[in-house]
């Protein structure tokens, strides 16, 4: 279980590092309002600025010059705010320097206070392609994911990360084990259930999956708003069995509500109640499992 406060006795500013779409709720726009609606200040970092998400068609691209970005990234790190921070969220890149002035950051938050949770969800691919260059995956996993506490990698980007083809969720848990944080989070995990999709969940004394029933043609975003809720739920001191099973309720909840509208965006702002308050079932399950030792 993790409390999280300031230093002022109030809940803790997230650092929300992602991209930024003028229309929709993915990116920053997704994980910032989430965490915003659950009672966390964020710092918004945007890496690229777009009109809308690339699903929907090729537009305009943003990506703020290098010496720009990292000047903006050194003021953040020697801000005199700097220990309101409790977290930090890496999402998607718009470029793979872009990553090394994360990390530095990271680096000055944690100096700045210990016990920040970091928070790292790689946002490279899915459905088997990558959708960022490899350059950016290969900064991600070198210089990010060391730095984490915690990763949120869908099982795609867990094999392009590992090297490895991962056919089972036996595979999903080694892969995640040997990824280095203490804490992981596989998301399009293997279902048990007919008709399913699950979040498994991967630490060194548990592993345990939260499924519900798979929802065809959903909105994009929905890795941006998982990482978010579940950071917010551990920043607000939840256990990570809880908050693994009210983010995947929340998240299959907003997709249901989305999809029944016929919506092409994640409908955050209508569906508050779901965020704060989740009542869909999900299902879960504690797999039985000699967990291997992590690397040393």
């Amino acid at each position: 279980m993790i409390d999280q406060t300031s230093r002022t006795g109030d809940r803790p500013a997230v650092i929300a590092i992602s991209s930024h779409v003028v229309r929709g709720s993915v990116g920053n726009r997704a994980a910032a309002f989430a965490l915003e609606s659950l009672g966390f200040p964020v710092w918004s970092v945007p890496t690229v600025t777009l009109p809308w998400h690339p699903g929907h068609g090729a537009a305009t691209r943003i990506v703020p010059p290098p010496e720009c970005f990292d000047a903006m990234m050194a003021d953040l790190a020697g801000a005199r705010w700097l220990g309101e921070v409790g977290a930090v969220l890496t999402g998607y890149f718009g470029a793979a320097g872009q990553v090394e002035a994360a990390a530095r950051l990271i680096e000055a938050v944690r100096a700045e206070n210990p016990s920040a949770l970091i928070l790292c969800d790689p946002a490279t691919g899915d459905s088997g392609r990558l959708y960022q260059p490899a350059a950016i995956l290969d900064a991600i996993r070198d210089r990010l994911i060391p730095l984490a506490d915690i990763a949120t990698p869908n099982r795609f980007e867990l094999e392009f990360l590992s090297g490895l083809e991962l056919s089972s969720n036996d595979d999903l848990i080694e892969a995640a084990i040997a990824l280095g944080p203490h804490m992981v989070v596989v998301t399009s995990a293997f279902p048990m259930l007919k008709g399913g999709t699950g979040n498994l969940l991967v630490d060194d004394r548990q592993t345990i999956l939260a499924e519900h029933r798979l929802i065809e043609d959903a909105p994009k975003g929905v890795g941006d708003l998982t990482a978010a809720v579940f950071l917010a739920r551990l920043l607000s001191g939840v256990s990570q069995e809880k908050a693994l099973q009210s983010t995947t309720a929340t998240v299959f909840e907003l997709l249901a509500r989305t999809t029944k509208r016929g919506a092409d965006e994640l409908t955050l702002e209508t569906d508050l109640d779901s965020l704060k308050h989740p009542m869909a079932m999900v299902q879960m399950r504690r797999l039985g499992r000699s967990l291997p030792k992590r690397p040393a």
